[in-house]
Order: C-alpha cells, then sequence, then structure tokens
C-alpha cells in the first residue's frame, strides 16, 4: 500500500512538471515572454545541442575544482569535529567564527579571497571549503550530542579508552548525521564554485555563463543553470547511495 502511494505521488510530481513546461513553451510560442527574459524550454534544449562540446569542457572544469574543494571540506570538517567535541575550549573557540563566517555572503567573500590569493584555484578552493564545512560540523558534533548514554556508560565501564570509544561507538552512531550534513555541503560546494568562477579564470561553467551573458545567449545561460541543478542534484543522490551502502544496519 506504502508502495503505490509513493508511485502515485511521484506521477503526480511529473504530470506537475510536464504541466509547467507545457505551459511554459505555449506562453514563449504567443511570444508572451520574451527570449531575454525567459527562453523557451526547446530553445534551451537546443542550445545543450548546439554547445554541447563547451559544456562539457566548463563542466569538467567546474567539477574538478568543486570536488577537490569539497573532498579537503569533508576532511577538515571531520577532523575539526572530532577535536571540537574532545577538546571543549576549542569548540568555544572555533564555532563563534564559524557561525560568523557563515553569516558572510558568498559572493562578498570571493572578491576578498581573489584579493588576497590571486586569480587561480586557490581562492576557489579556500572558498569551497569555508561553505562546506561548517554544516558537516555542526551535524557530527550533534550527532556525538545524540548518542546514546547507557550505550557510553557501557563503553566506559569496560574501560574502553577514548580512541576505542570514538571509533567504536560514537562515529557509526553519528554516519547518519554526518549524511545530512554532507547533502548539504555537495550543494553548497558546486553553487559556490560557479560562484567563485564568475570573478576571473579562463574555464567553469561560471565563466560560460558570463561570456554567455555578454553575448546575449539568454538560452544558453538557462542552459547552464540547468546542468548546475542537475549536477547538485547527481551529487545529492550519490550521497544517498553512499549512505545506504555505509549505514547497512539503517537499510536494514
Amino acid at each position: 500500500m506504502k508502495n503505490l502511494k509513493n508511485i502515485a505521488r511521484q506521477q503526480i510530481s511529473l504530470l506537475g512538471m510536464l504541466a509547467l513546461l507545457l505551459l511554459w513553451q505555449l506562453l514563449g510560442f504567443l511570444h508572451l515572454l520574451p527570449k531575454f527574459i525567459l527562453p523557451t524550454p526547446l530553445e534551451i534544449l537546443a542550445a545543450f545541442g548546439r554547445d554541447s562540446s563547451l559544456l562539457a569542457f566548463h563542466t569538467w572544469a567546474t567539477l574538478k575544482v568543486a570536488l577537490l574543494g569539497l573532498f579537503l571540506g569533508v576532511l577538515i570538517a571531520c577532523l575539526l569535529a572530532v577535536l571540537m567535541d574532545s577538546l571543549s575550549w576549542l569548540n568555544d573557540l572555533i564555532y563563534p567564527l564559524m557561525v560568523v563566517v557563515q553569516t558572510i555572503p558568498t559572493i562578498a567573500l570571493a572578491p576578498i579571497l581573489v584579493l588576497w590569493l590571486g586569480y587561480g584555484i586557490l581562492p576557489k578552493i579556500v572558498l569551497i571549503i569555508l561553505t562546506t564545512t561548517f554544516p558537516i560540523i555542526v551535524s557530527i558534533l550533534d550527532g556525538f550530542r545524540h548518542c546514546d548514554k547507557d550505550t557510553l556508560l557501557l563503553f566506559q565501564l569496560m574501560r574502553a579508552n577514548r580512541r576505542q570509544i570514538l571509533w567504536h561507538f560514537k562515529i557509526p552512531a553519528c554516519l547518519p548525521y554526518f549524511y545530512a550534513g554532507l547533502r548539504v555541503s555537495v550543494s553548497y560546494a558546486f553553487v559556490t564554485t560557479v560562484v567563485s568562477e564568475w570573478l576571473g579564470g579562463f574555464e567553469g561553467l561560471g565563466v560560460y555563463m558570463i561570456q554567455s551573458k555578454k553575448l546575449f545567449q539568454y538560452d544558453t545561460m538557462f542552459a547552464i543553470i540547468i546542468l548546475i541543478s542537475l549536477i547538485s542534484l547527481l551529487g545529492m543522490k550519490l550521497v544517498d547511495v553512499s549512505e545506504r551502502y555505509v549505514i547497512k544496519w539503517k537499510r536494514a
């Protein structure tokens, strides 16, 4: 019964999307939506075919930077979360600073990092790390705090040291929280990469978007926006697949 309800919901969502696309195409066909405001779905689809080689080239350039920054961000976030859980003074020192950094818009941080670090890959990587570490650190710390107290007491009564408690109890217990933060960070990584590419560079979807804007190729701009959304959704889906295989007891 539950499966039938899920299938029905998916069909309703799909029908809603199709109806929206048909209405969008109809408004464009009737010239009620100027092309410079909103190209039609068929025009955007044509842009994918026309500019496929350039889109593939710039997508790969963006993916390389985003994945490298995401990997470093996840690694730094996990290390900091473990240290902040173990050392209360470090948590009191770093946590307020992270909150302050998160309140600064990404588009405002990007030019400052370019000014300090130049127009290479380094400011992009730093910006991705700054935006991806916070959700993961908060999620892991929240997972540590919600560990079962009785199980923790059992480990202590068995005289397990801090490393054993961390490895055999706390880390497995906080994995669902970690993946919740990772989903957010994955979407942040790709969006942040594109924002950082707006400020300079020679390749990447952000650079290509600015070039398309200057050439008044609005169909290409919308194709890039859709492509960025699809990449982010694919990244989040891969996180879900990874979670099902890593947290096997949750799948069971």
